[in-house]
């Protein structure tokens, strides 16, 4: 990390604060001591207890990605839970991720929800988060998954939410880098402004909706990679040999949209490398050397052929012109805070919302 986080800090030693707290966290998760294989017992007791009378045990999301099909394969393979897999198809699927999935599913021999979103409306929304010159172009479809994963869950009486996001590989990344996708506000704050349609079938997760699906409906997303002794590289060669699964590259490159925001708009609007936080994970969990890292940093993983295809490719998609998109490239970004939020909303919320639930996470929950 670096000074691309304009929040860093760093202490007398030269430490930042993100690898700071990632090394506290790190050692309060995971199989030190045998504590999260207790936990981990604890929670598949649980999990198992209340999906009993249910056709189903937990929801699961999948992506085609490495964590989600981890999340699907530690599930029902070593667990022996019964898992819906649920998945939200943006549009922009590559024929790797649709692949991954398939295999996932016929493999494991789970059962499969997925929501084709509307993709006119879907577009217009993603056009109105361009035009708002904010760093999180990501915000509709991170914010539609968890609001699927959630309505599927209290739709099939599933108590329970296993997610892919974790502490080894993904607990460094800077707020000041993006928006939280969970809030509403901002994301129809921005549509409202900016979108040409309304927003009549997109899935949208308010703090109302939020509240009945946590507090009455009493659902729970589990970091369930946090209960275990988590090592990408191993899992690749896991998920390889068990479910067929091919890697796509970058992380999050099972997403065509994904991959050509972090690999190219991030770092040449926003001047954001992704791929920094990442690494920057490996190495707080010593899963990559620091030298190892710089070395990757250093290597180009988005070759000039294949930039231009999906520069082509994303703006035909977005019905925009190669004109538009430079001129959005050039434009100077604009803060978050800019447009109508929930930050000071979610912040005083926070510890009613903490003893409702009665656990320790805060109102945005944990992220898919």
């Amino acid at each position: 990390m670096d000074t691309t986080d304009p929040e860093i800090r760093f202490d007398e030693n030269g430490v930042c604060n993100h690898c700071s707290h990632a090394e506290r966290v790190l050692a309060s998760v995971g199989n030190r001591g045998g504590a999260g294989a207790a936990a981990l017992d604890e929670l598949v007791d649980r999990v198992r207890h209340d999906g009993r009378r249910r056709s189903y045990d937990v929801v699961i999301g999948l992506s085609g990605g490495v964590d989600s099909t981890y999340v699907a394969y530690l599930t029902t393979k070593v667990l022996k839970l019964r898992a819906l897999a649920v998945h939200f198809d943006n549009g922009w699927n590559s024929e790797l991720a649709v692949h991954n999935i398939q295999q996932t599913v016929q493999r494991l021999g789970i059962d499969l929800f997925t929501y084709v979103v509307d993709w006119e409306e879907f577009r217009d929304l993603q056009i109105a988060f361009f035009r708002s010159h904010t760093s999180n172009l990501e915000i509709p479809t991170d914010h539609a998954i968890k609001a699927i994963l959630y309505k599927q869950a209290s739709k099939h009486g599933i108590r329970h939410v296993f997610s892919g996001s974790n502490a080894a590989t993904e607990q460094i990344l800077p707020p000041a880098w993006q928006h939280d996708a969970s809030d509403l506000t901002f994301l129809r704050a921005i549509h409202q402004r900016f979108g040409a349609n309304r927003l009549r079938s997109f899935p949208a997760l308010g703090l109302g909706r939020l509240f009945y699906y946590t507090v009455l409906r009493r659902i729970r997303f589990h970091r369930v990679l946090n209960l275990v002794d988590y090592d990408k590289a191993k899992t690749i060669d896991l998920i390889s040999r068990e479910l067929n699964w091919r890697p796509y590259g970058v992380k999050h490159g099972e997403s065509t949209f994904t991959r050509f925001f972090q690999c190219y708009i991030q770092p040449r609007k926003f001047g954001i490398d992704k791929r920094r936080a990442h690494l920057s994970s490996l190495i707080a969990s010593k899963q990559l050397s620091r030298d190892e890292a710089m070395a990757e940093l250093g290597r180009n993983d988005y070759p000039s052929d294949d930039l231009e295809t999906d520069i082509a490719f994303v703006i035909k998609k977005l019905q925009m012109s190669r004109e538009e998109f430079e001129a959005y490239l050039s434009a100077q970004p604009v803060a978050a805070s800019a447009f109508p939020n929930e930050v000071k909303l979610q912040a005083q919320l926070r510890p009613a919302w903490n003893w409702l639930l009665g656990r320790r996470s805060g109102i945005q929950g944990q992220r898919n």
